[in-house]
């Protein structure tokens, strides 16, 4: 086993991580804002369906979230994206509020239904002309727009045709990119392709719970290839619209064995192969693993490889887009009832006793954060930037209209700590985007979870700024500064 196969260790405790009792918000602030470069990178991170609402308007067609969640049992009380934050309408004031809080860039994906109501086809004008004026508004406020292609809104039309699973549909993006770059790409500098996509191969496809809902392995191999394949494509099409900054979006994770059983390190290393390598590999070295393949052999799956596809998707990138939340801990066959997303189910995730967990039941572990990026140092040297970092908590409106999260706070603040801590130690980190700017859908589990460091009244869309977001704006002013006055 080759040392790029190799699961995450489990990491010794206070590894790249405040050491014990060192844990004040505002002595990390401080910390934080003395150490990173001056060039680095602080920012907020959105998507399209979780937040845009206005699903039907101006031409927008519909897309695999939409019928999802519109049938029974799906999603949490069979909530949609519908009204989202009304992003769609207050982006100006969206825009105000991030520049409000000092940001200078700004990660939100492009619907695909509403460039390409159909996902094939000549441009929506209508449509595309709401990510013209975002960009126009972002720059005007100084911030830098950071678009993702693709965050899991598929058109419709385009699953009815085998989605994902079908070969073609990575050429129809292809198509999309390239319409989206001939528009805006005068005044974006930075592409993220895809946003997660093996939330969309394994979640869409074999778990289920994440749309277009199906439960079948094979599929789910094929989407995983035909999402890469489409990322490459992507790339080409962007690079002929003279895009120079390009990068793919993945929640690479920490894999850790439960214990020391042989049992435990082969799930991890099963959880790691498709997780993390079944990415990382073919995206930076052309291939992938052999371990991995023949993982999916034997859950009855192939990857579906034509031609020169490894070619098309080592194309090559400029970052990787990380997105962190909390490590896998696996062992095998814990709980039968509970299947797994991976291929084939004989691993799940594992929380520890001795854990805090968010609202989600995801375990909090800064250590385990600083472990995968010392791998990702190690094994795959790219720069990389933190796409998505944030915890869900149920937030409570004080009777004076305050928003106090501490927790989301205490884990924010510790995550961008070994933020630090890896860019002292070499690591090619360049910036942070928190997850996420405002409360928003947060897909089968609708609106019951708050992943926002800004308030959202769904009921009247007003925002308020939580402690975290202050603490945040006020992160970034003193670094700011700091790195001016020297």
């Amino acid at each position: 086993m080759t040392a790029s196969s190799q699961p995450n260790p489990a990491p010794p405790a206070g590894h790249g991580a405040p050491a014990p009792g060192d844990t004040d918000p505002a002595a990390l602030a401080t910390r934080i804002a003395a150490e990173l470069p001056a060039s680095f990178v602080w920012g907020v991170a959105t998507s399209s369906y979780q937040i845009e609402g206005a699903l039907t308007a101006d031409g927008r067609g519909r897309c695999i979230w939409d019928t999802f969640a519109s049938t029974p049992g799906k999603t949490w009380r069979g909530e949609s994206g519908d009204p989202g934050c009304d992003h769609y309408h207050r982006y100006a004031d969206d825009v105000r509020l991030m520049a409000g809080l000092g940001l200078n860039a700004y990660r939100f994906s492009v619907a695909w239904p509403r460039v390409q109501p159909t996902g094939r086809g000549p441009v929506n004008a209508a449509g595309l002309a709401f990510y013209d004026r975002l960009v126009d508004a972002l720059l005007a406020a100084g911030i830098d727009p950071w678009p993702t292609l693709y965050h899991w809104d598929l058109p419709q039309d385009l699953q009815d045709q085998g989605g994902w699973g079908a070969r073609d549909t990575a050429y129809r993006f292809a198509d999309y990119a390239w319409l989206v770059a001939d528009a805006v790409g005068d005044r974006v500098r930075h592409w993220s392709t895809l946003n997660e996509p093996w939330c969309s191969a394994f979640e869409g496809h074999m778990s289920g719970r994440h749309a277009p809902g199906i439960q079948n392995p094979a599929t789910a191999v094929r989407a995983l290839h035909h999402l890469l394949l489409g990322h490459g494509l992507a790339v080409a099409s962007l690079r002929s619209r003279g895009a120079t900054d390009i990068g793919i979006t993945l929640n690479v994770t920490s894999v850790e064995p439960a214990d020391d059983s042989p049992g435990a390190h082969d799930a991890a290393r099963l959880v790691d192969g498709q997780a993390n390598r079944a990415f990382l590999e073919p995206l930076l070295r052309g291939r992938y693993p052999d371990d991995v393949i023949a993982d999916f052999a034997r859950a009855g799956a192939e990857l579906p490889i034509v031609g020169d596809d490894a070619r098309i998707i080592s194309a090559p990138i400029n970052w990787i887009g990380v997105n962190y939340y909390s490590p896998h801990i696996v062992a095998p066959g814990l709980d039968p009832r509970r299947p797994s997303p991976f291929v084939p189910s004989n691993a799940i995730t594992q929380v520890r006793r001795t854990d805090n967990v968010t609202a989600l039941g995801w375990a909090v572990r800064p250590a385990s954060f600083a472990a995968l990026l010392s791998r990702l140092h190690r094994d795959y040297p790219m720069p990389l930037y933190i796409h998505e970092n944030g915890a869900a908590f149920n937030d409570v409106v004080s009777a004076d209209g305050t928003v106090e999260d501490s927790d989301r706070l205490s884990y924010i603040a510790r995550h961008i700590d070994v933020v630090r801590a890896a860019v002292r130690d070499g690591v090619d980190l360049r910036g942070y985007f928190a997850w996420s700017l405002m409360d928003n859908y947060e897909w089968a589990e609708g609106y019951k979870m708050r992943f926002g460091i800004v308030h959202v009244d769904f009921a009247t869309q007003r925002r308020t700024l939580k402690s975290s977001a202050r603490w945040y704006a006020g992160l970034i002013k003193a670094h700011r500064e700091g790195r001016s006055a020297r």
